[in-house]
Order: structure tokens, then C-alpha cells, then sequence
């Protein structure tokens, strides 16, 4: 027969048993840390110090008590600086100073010696009759009554004066390139025949350009009009430089 533990005993209820834990870790610094964060607070640190002081119970709200409230009525009186009464019917005024003047010969005379007032200027530019003022319309020569008008402005006298310094310069350089011999002036009648025989040249390649072939199948025919093309252009360039300036220097270097 096996053996078991089984027991009455073990009905009974026991209390459950309790580990024993080990002892919590205290810091050694902890006072010292803990006087070090209430060193420098304060009452009212954190949330600031009261602003008012609590009210106390008898001190309620009571019924309309934030209602606004009217000014306490007193009697009206007036200032110093109220207007004079209006006269009564029955009053005279009182007389101040009498003057001897004439008012109707004197409104008579400045009118006589008055100038007349000029009409306005106007313009009408509908069929309506609809008009508007002549002055700001642009159509008043203005111009014609200004100081400056009929004179050179400054910006083309100073512009005539750079011009006139820079062919004095200019003069100056050339003649002194004539005293040396370095440079002597193309005459008429040389800067013609140079201009006539250009015009010939040209005149005797475009004949020839206009035998070529319509078709430019071949290389050689390709680049055949192509020389002759930039010849004519060349030409053009030099005969209307040599019409554009009729005085040519020549240099010897």
C-alpha cells in the first residue's frame, strides 16, 4: 500500500507565508540632497504669492452687487461760460461807437474802381455742350512762356563740346602722323578709281554667278557658288566702307 500525505491537519487554514525581502537601498546623500532642494523655497515658491487676501465668510456675494451703479445725483449748475441771455422784447440795445462812413458811396466807388473778374477758359468736347477747363487740358501753349524756351539744353551743349575735344584730338593726332611721314591722305580722285574698279569686280562676279547651273549637284559646283557668294559680300562690305568716309589716311607702317 502506497503511502500519501495526505492529512486532517491540512484542512486547517494557515496564514501564507511571507519572503523576507531584502533591506530597501538608502541613499547616503539623501538628507543632503533634500536640504539642498528646500535651501532656497520659499512659502508660495512655486505658484508666486497671494495677490489678495482670502476673503472671509462674512464677505459673500450678495444680490446686484456687480451691477454697475449710477453717479449720485446732485444739483445742476451752470458755468461761467454759458451764453448771454436773449434779449427781451421790451430791451434796447445799448449804442456802441457811431461812424460817419457812407456805406453805399463806398460800396459804390470799389465797385467802379474793381477789375472786372476774367471769364473761365473752358473747352467743350461733346455735342452735349459738356465743357472743361482749358488750362490742364494741354491745349494752353505753356511751353512758349517757360525761361529756357529757344535755348540749347545743357546735356547737348556739354554732348557738342565732347565731340568738338575728341576731333581736336583727333586732328591733332593726324597732323602729327603728317609731320613724321607716317601717314598721308587718300586723294579724290585715287579713293574714286579704287571705289570704280570695286564696282567692276563686283560686276563682272555676279555676271559670272549668274552663268553657274540652277543645280548644285556636285561638290565642286557646291563650293564653286559658295567662294563666289563670299567674294560679292566682301566686295559690298569694302565698297560701302569707301562710300561711307570720304576722307581715307593711308599708314606706311
Amino acid at each position: 500500500m502506497a503511502s500519501t500525505n495526505e492529512s486532517i491537519y491540512n484542512l486547517i487554514p494557515r496564514d501564507p507565508e511571507r519572503i523576507a525581502k531584502d533591506p530597501r537601498h538608502i541613499s547616503k546623500f539623501k538628507t543632503l540632497a533634500k536640504d539642498e532642494y528646500n535651501a532656497n523655497k520659499g512659502s508660495y515658491k512655486t505658484m508666486g504669492p497671494a495677490k489678495v487676501d482670502c476673503p472671509t465668510t462674512d464677505q459673500f456675494l450678495k444680490k446686484h452687487e456687480k451691477e454697475p451703479r449710477l453717479p449720485e445725483s446732485s444739483e445742476f449748475k451752470y458755468t461761467d461760460s454759458r451764453k448771454p441771455p436773449v434779449p427781451k422784447p421790451d430791451d434796447r440795445p445799448v449804442m456802441g461807437l457811431r461812424t460817419t462812413k457812407n456805406f453805399i458811396t463806398t460800396n459804390a466807388v470799389e465797385n467802379i474802381m474793381s477789375v472786372p473778374k476774367k471769364p473761365e477758359m473752358n473747352y467743350v468736347d461733346t455735342k452735349c455742350g459738356d465743357k472743361r477747363p482749358l488750362e490742364p487740358s494741354g491745349l494752353v501753349p505753356k511751353y512758349l512762356n517757360k525761361k529756357d524756351f529757344g535755348k540749347t539744353p545743357l546735356y547737348l551743349s556739354k554732348r557738342k563740346d565732347e565731340i568738338k575735344k575728341a576731333q581736336e584730338e583727333y586732328d591733332h593726332y593726324v597732323s602729327e602722323h603728317f609731320r613724321r611721314g607716317a601717314m598721308r591722305k587718300l586723294e579724290e580722285y585715287e579713293r574714286q578709281g579704287i571705289l570704280d574698279g570695286l564696282k567692276t569686280n563686283w560686276e563682272e562676279l555676279h555676271h559670272q554667278y549668274q552663268g553657274l547651273s540652277v543645280v548644285t549637284d556636285t561638290a565642286p559646283k557646291k563650293n564653286r557658288k559658295e567662294r563666289m557668294e563670299a567674294e560679292m559680300k566682301q566686295l559690298e562690305r569694302d565698297i560701302e566702307m569707301i562710300e561711307k568716309h570720304t576722307i581715307i589716311y593711308l599708314s606706311h607702317y
